[in-house]
């Protein structure tokens, strides 16, 4: 079954088009990676699944509705690039806000965050305001926000960027359990080796897909193993499955 089905997208901005014909099909359980160049429109695929932005044509489904929508809010886990935090607030407040948002009930929320901080490595700082927290810490909140009510989908741009390698190996750690409980993760990422632990892969460039594929059949596409090099390949149209 495709949670995510995204059928012949635009979108403009000032009459320049940034995303073109990007047609995608995203299955329920995978772990989903966008990789490109900053400005090829990995932010902005993800902001039309989430239903932040309005396509110019074409339609994007998720759990077969039609976006935006309300109906599905609940179901979306959102992390985007930049932090949405109140720093006034400590961080079990700052949760303990997202949480009642996510409709998890009062009696649960207590533990769950408690189990959230505890996996991000922030139960020291709990009661800390998040003005006191270094960036990566506030990464990390943001992180623990998308996921502390458990979605159906969860969405995150860069999500480990500024994360040390041992906390990032804990993260995917946590990224895989979800996943083994139903959880589809669409992720954008630079990290080559993060693309390494994705199902499936899509390549974009100037606004279009220029490849998409599993991450292995990727790989036997190069020369040297390495997906970064279909980005040089004189041939850049490749068939989408």
């Amino acid at each position: 079954m495709d949670i995510v089905n995204i059928k012949q997208l635009m979108k403009k901005y000032n009459q320049k088009i940034v995303l073109k014909d990007i047609e995608l099909k995203i299955k329920t359980g995978d772990i989903f990676g966008l990789l490109g160049p900053s400005g090829s429109g990995k932010t902005t695929i993800i902001k039309h699944i989430v239903g932040i932005e309005k396509a110019t044509s074409g339609k994007v489904y998720v759990l077969d509705r039609l976006m935006p929508s309300h109906h599905v809010a609940l179901d979306i886990g959102y992390m985007g690039q930049n932090d949405a935090l109140y720093e006034e607030l400590t961080g079990y407040e700052n949760l303990r806000f997202f949480a009642s948002l996510y409709d998890i009930k009062q009696k649960e929320i207590k533990s769950k965050i408690i189990q959230t901080f505890k996996i991000l490595d922030l139960k020291n700082a709990l009661h800390k305001k998040v003005s006191q927290y270094s960036g990566g810490m506030k990464k990390r909140l943001s992180l623990a926000i998308a996921i502390i009510h458990q979605p159906k989908l969860l969405i995150l741009d860069e999500p480990t960027v500024g994360i040390d390698p041992v906390l990032r190996q804990s993260i995917w750690q946590k990224f895989n359990e979800m996943r083994k409980r139903g959880t589809t993760i669409i992720m954008t990422t630079h990290v080559m080796d993060e693309i390494d632990k994705c199902d499936k892969a899509a390549l974009l460039r100037s606004g279009q897909i220029v490849a998409c594929d599993t991450v292995s059949h990727l790989k036997d596409k190069t020369k040297s193993g390495r997906i970064e090099e279909l980005f040089f390949a004189k041939e850049n149209v490749y068939e989408n499955h």
